[in-house]
């Protein structure tokens, strides 16, 4: 069921206005539109110390040459087992990568693994996004999925070991 739409009043200045508009120009939407994204990231951003369910995406950038840091990361990453939903990670040069790791939890949790990992020694740069408020249990939850058949089942005993 959708939410009713209330009409309410703003007073800026001029000249905030003109640089609003400007921005509702350049992406393509209305002035409502905009001050709707705003508002939810706001409220999102106010949850997060809240400890509610949410997900997340850390980015990070660092030098792979650092000692032990690939290891240190891939680590984190077993500890937070079902908390990490997929990671991307991308060779930028010789010396750098980009990693891009998906996590679900408690929204203060998030936060503070994103602080551990932008804090080691090797860490370039980085930041999380974090979608606070996100309700229920994960869609493919292991223990409502259909147990797999066939040449999938295979495959995955075959699969990736992490000794």
């Amino acid at each position: 069921m959708k939410d009713r739409l209330v009409r309410f009043g703003v007073a800026l200045e001029e000249s905030l206005l003109r640089d609003l508009d400007a921005v509702v120009r350049e992406r393509g939407c209305t002035r409502s539109e905009l001050f709707r994204d705003m508002a939810r990231a706001t409220v999102g951003r106010a949850k997060v110390p809240k400890a509610v369910d949410a997900m997340a995406t850390l980015t990070l950038v660092y030098d792979h040459h650092v000692r032990d840091l690939s290891e240190r990361l891939t680590d984190l990453q077993h500890e937070l087992g079902e908390q990490v939903r997929a990671a991307l990670h991308v060779h930028i040069n010789h010396d750098l990568c980009l990693e891009v790791i998906v996590i679900r939890g408690q929204s203060d949790l998030l936060q503070g693994i994103a602080d551990r990992i932008l804090a080691l020694r090797g860490v370039k740069q980085g930041g999380i996004e974090i979608v606070a408020g996100i309700e229920g249990p994960p869609p493919h939850d292991s223990a409502d999925a259909p147990p797999a058949r066939g040449p999938a089942t295979r495959r995955k005993a075959r699969g990736h070991r992490h000794d």
